[in-house]
């Protein structure tokens, strides 16, 4: 085996070391994360590791940081890849939902976990968890509201209670499936905002139709 230098060596590597700590918060919690747990998972020794991350806070905003990038790469991108307007918006719900039916992180939702973990701890680890959300939901909340401007959805709807709802249905489903089944969950969490989307739509037409 190389030496532990050189398995963390280099941004690959580093990004091997984000993916398996996103995992394994996903299931023991970001509170629980340790370089001690990381270290063990990947079988190198925790000094290798702490040479990148002095602190377990300075690990955990890193955590932070990968699991923003993956969400990027794996709901935003293909959303902005769909037309603008009101099928652009539905794009962002529908990517969200195929992000967790793929089960890429065993515990579902890392930013769903990691607000409930730390709502109630000020501090830093908060405040950043609060910045993603207060950014999520203002990128929702434009989706809408350029929706509503090219004329997809009625002047009247609102682009704030739009996005309250799709983050709603998203982070219930998420949440229900392991307890609910994931088929009727995630089915029910597309078809709410499917219909709740037709009913305000100038042309329900151009929304996709549920298999």
């Amino acid at each position: 085996m190389t030496s532990d230098g050189r398995l963390i060596r280099g941004e690959r590597t580093r990004a091997a070391v984000l993916d398996q700590a996103l995992l394994l918060t996903t299931v023991a919690g970001l509170d629980g994360l340790s370089l001690s747990q990381v270290a063990d998972a990947l079988g190198v020794s925790k000094s290798g590791l702490f040479a990148h991350w002095r602190s377990k806070e300075a690990l955990q905003l890193a955590v932070i940081d990968h699991a923003r990038a993956q969400w990027t790469d794996q709901v935003i991108r293909p959303t902005l890849e769909v037309p603008r307007g009101v099928r652009r918006l539905w794009a962002a719900h529908d990517s969200r939902l195929a992000f967790y039916e793929a089960e890429v992180l065993p515990g579902g939702c890392f930013f769903a976990n990691a607000n409930f973990e730390f709502n109630a701890r000020p501090g830093v680890i908060r405040d950043r968890l609060a910045t993603e959300l207060t950014d999520w939901m203002t990128f929702l909340t434009g989706l809408a509201a350029d929706a509503i401007a090219l004329g997809d959805l009625r002047p009247e709807a609102d682009p704030e209670g739009i996005a309250y709802e799709t983050e709603s249905l998203g982070v219930c489903a998420v949440m229900q499936a392991p307890v609910l089944g994931r088929d009727v969950t995630f089915g029910r969490a597309r078809r709410a905002l499917l219909e709740h989307l037709r009913a305000l739509a100038t042309d329900p037409t151009i929304l996709p139709e549920l298999r």
